[in-house]
């Protein structure tokens, strides 16, 4: 089992600090960070922490999926690996 998080359906408003505090009372947040647009700097409304170990990572899981926060019920599981993406930019540059 693996000991880092997605956490979805936050509030846009929602701060990693805050997060933070309220997952550390399962164990250390080892790395915490909201995705935020690019452009405009607001929050997409997800994403990752990691916890110390997966033992603290599955109690956060049972402790907080479905946890309320400003009316919004965060959905929280174990993170997937990040598929490799395909086009953009970069992909196209080999033929030129």
């Amino acid at each position: 089992m693996g000991n880092k998080l997605y956490v979805g359906n936050l509030p846009f408003s929602a701060k990693e600090e805050t997060l933070t505090q309220l997952f550390s009372d399962c164990g250390s947040v080892s790395s915490a960070k909201i995705i935020t647009d690019r452009d405009t700097g607001r929050s997409k409304g997800f994403g990752f922490f990691e916890m110390s170990s997966s033992d603290e990572a599955e109690e956060v899981i049972s402790k907080y999926n479905s946890y309320e926060i400003e009316g919004r019920e965060m959905k929280i599981s174990l993170a997937k690996p990040q598929e490799p993406r395909e086009g953009g930019f970069r992909s196209n540059r080999s033929r030129y």
